[in-house]
C-alpha cells in the first residue's frame, strides 16, 4: 500500500464516529436507580424525570447525527435483580450511505432476577446504499421481564426517499436461564428493493418491526390479535416455551409507529413519552 493510500485511510478512520454506553441499573430501597453509567465517543445517557413510579428512564442520543460506514456503537446494559429499567433514544437513528465499510452497532442487554427490562428505541431508518451489521445479545435470569423492540425502515417515504441496493445484517440472540430460546438473524444484501417487494418479505412494505415479550403466553397473541382492525399494516404474533413475539410490516415508517404502539400497549408496556412527540 503507498504511502498516499495509508494517509488516506488515516484521514477515513479519523473521521469514523465511535461511542459506547455501558450503563447499571440497580434496586435501592424500592425505587431503581444508576449503579454504573460511562460514556464515550458521540454515544449519552440521559436519564429525564420517569414516568412509572421505580422505573429508571434512560434515553440514548447520539451526538453524531447519525451512522455512515466504519462508524461502530457499543451499548452494553445491566439491570441487576429487583431493578427495573426503560430505554429508548433521543430520535430515529438514521444510517447513510458507505463507500464502503460497514457501520456496527453491537447491543448486549442483560436482566437479574426479578428485573425488568424495556427496550423500546425509536426507528432506526436506512438511507440508499448504507451498510449496516447490528448485534443484540440478551441475557435473562429465569424470571426477568424482557419487552424488546426495534423497528426499521427502508428510506423515508415522505421525502420521496426508497433504498435500492445496500447491506443490512441483523443478528438476535436471547438466552434465557442460560438456554438459547430465540436465535434470529435478517441479511438483506445487494438489491434490497427487489427483496423487499418478494411476497415472503415484505410483499412491498417498507418498514418492518420485531417485538419479543418475555414472559409470554397465549393470552399475549390474543391481546395482539383482538387489536387487528386497527392496524394499517399486516401484523403477526405467535407464543412458545414461555415468550411471545410479533412480526409487523408496513408501508411506511409512520404506519409502523402507529401498529407498534398498539401492540406494545396490546402487551400491557408503557409507551416512552418521545414515542407520542
Amino acid at each position: 500500500m503507498t504511502a498516499s493510500a495509508v494517509s488516506r485511510n488515516e484521514v477515513f478512520a479519523g473521521n469514523r464516529a465511535a461511542g459506547r454506553i455501558r450503563l447499571a441499573a440497580a434496586a435501592v430501597g424500592g425505587v431503581s436507580r444508576r449503579a454504573r453509567v460511562h460514556e464515550a465517543g458521540s454515544l449519552r445517557a440521559r436519564f429525564p424525570n420517569g414516568a412509572s413510579p421505580g422505573t429508571l428512564d434512560c434515553v440514548i442520543v447520539n451526538t453524531a447525527g447519525g451512522m455512515t460506514g466504519g462508524d461502530r456503537f457499543d451499548i452494553d446494559i445491566d439491570v441487576a435483580a429487583g431493578a427495573r429499567l426503560s430505554v429508548t433514544t433521543a430520535a430515529a437513528e438514521k444510517v447513510y450511505r458507505s463507500l464502503g465499510p460497514d457501520g456496527t452497532v453491537a447491543v448486549k442487554l442483560a436482566v437479574g432476577p426479578g428485573g425488568s427490562l424495556a427496550w423500546l428505541p425509536q426507528e432506526t431508518i436506512l438511507f440508499d446504499r448504507m451498510r449496516l451489521h447490528r448485534t443484540i445479545d440478551v441475557e435473562l435470569a429465569r424470571d426477568a421481564e424482557l419487552l424488546l423492540a426495534e423497528a426499521v425502515v427502508f428510506g423515508r417515504a415522505a421525502m420521496g426517499e426508497t433504498v435500492g441496493a445496500g447491506r443490512f445484517c441483523d443478528r438476535w440472540r436471547v438466552r434465557w436461564d442460560g438456554k438459547l430460546v430465540f436465535a434470529d438473524t435478517i441479511r438483506l444484501d445487494g438489491d434490497i428493493a427487489r427483496r423487499l417487494n418478494e411476497r415472503a418479505v415484505g410483499g412491498g412494505s417498507v418498514a418492518i418491526a420485531t417485538l419479543i415479550k418475555v414472559p409470554g403466553s397465549s393470552a399475549s397473541v390474543t391481546a395482539v390479535r383482538a387489536m387487528q382492525r386497527r392496524f394499517a399494516g399486516e401484523v403477526g404474533a405467535s407464543a412458545w416455551n414461555g415468550f411471545a413475539v410479533a412480526r409487523l410490516v408496513a408501508a411506511d415508517g409512520a404506519a409502523l409507529r402507529r401498529d407498534l404502539a398498539i401492540v406494545v400497549s396490546a402487551l400491557g408496556g408503557a409507551l416512552p413519552r418521545l414515542w407520542l412527540n
